[in-house]
């Protein structure tokens, strides 16, 4: 039997941005199922990129604090709300959702 219980997990992390989003429309990508999820990015005032994950996949926050660390390393996105609702993607499949989100956002610029 796990310790760990039952139910959806929420996880917050925010980073301090050097790149500012500006505006943009909500942007949503992939779907919530099985071994998949959804990402939403949204504007939001100020100079941080705030992340907040809801994931079925209780237990692993550290591996979760590396995606996004990776994550803000390659867009150190200022100004952007990032959600996350999670069926247990991979770490690959939540980098791939979130690349597609910025580049939704960006216009495909880095």
């Amino acid at each position: 039997m796990s310790d760990v219980p039952a139910g959806l997990e929420t996880l917050d992390f925010s980073f301090s941005g050097s790149q500012p989003a500006g505006a943009f429309a909500p942007v949503l990508v992939g779907v919530v199922g099985s071994g998949n999820l959804e990402v939403m990015l949204e504007p939001a005032a100020g100079n941080d990129c705030a992340v907040r994950v809801e994931t079925s996949a209780r237990g692993f926050g550290a591996i979760w604090q590396a995606v996004m660390n990776d994550f803000h390393a390659r867009h150190p996105l200022a100004g952007v709300r990032v959600s996350i609702n999670d069926m247990g993607a991979t770490p690959a499949v939540v980098s791939l959702r979130l690349d597609q989100a910025v580049v939704e956002i960006t216009g495909g610029r880095p």
